[in-house]
């Protein structure tokens, strides 16, 4: 089953609060039981792929002002059809950043979210099952970045700036848990 991957990977994600294993348990029974869940078609909600990008040293993660949401978020997009998340994560942020080099921070699922996007033209309101991977640009490659065609702007956030740009809970709980480390016991 294609959905399969998934779902191990999801098997395998530790929550780190209450919140985070409810978000957790709908993620898991949504893709269960939706066999086009990477489908953008799929018109109550779909999978997505977004990346936390941060720099070498780990202290600033880069930041896309999001050409049609109006609001500053992590890079990402559609799986359209793609099951491999991780993949489409990374093609995101490359495409969205034009930061060539980038690593994966980890195999895990870094966070996951579920979000409502809003209704606009004739897309219904619909939400996403958005699946965040941490990504890093390594040592000694640049970190300038290429605004795309889909962002206002991109910035590189300090950790203890963020709130400046974003009071997004998700964007908070993504910041505490890359500060905290990954290996941070879970919630049980």
């Amino acid at each position: 089953m294609h959905r399969a991957p998934l779902l191990e990977l999801l098997k395998a994600y530790r929550p780190v609060d209450s919140d985070d294993a409810a978000c957790l348990a709908r993620f898991t029974a949504f893709v269960a039981v939706q066999p086009r869940c990477f489908e953008r078609g799929l018109e109550i909600g779909h999978v997505t792929g977004s990346a936390w990008i941060m720099d070498a040293a780990g202290g600033r993660v880069l930041l896309t002002h999001h050409a049609k949401l109006d609001i500053w978020v992590q890079p990402g997009g559609h799986c359209d059809g793609d099951p491999d998340v991780a993949a489409v994560a990374l093609k995101e942020a490359v495409e969205e950043t034009g930061l060539a080099t980038l690593e994966r921070a980890g195999a895990a699922i870094f966070d996951l979210d579920i979000h409502t996007i809003p209704a606009r033209g004739a897309t219904p309101a619909h939400e996403h099952f958005d699946v965040r991977f941490a990504l890093r640009v390594p040592a000694g490659v640049s970190e300038a970045f290429i605004v795309s065609d889909e962002s206002h702007d991109l910035a590189w956030v300090r950790m203890d700036e963020l709130e400046r740009y974003t009071c997004e809970r998700s964007m908070m709980r993504m910041r505490e848990k890359w500060l905290r480390g990954r290996d941070a016991r879970p919630f049980r």
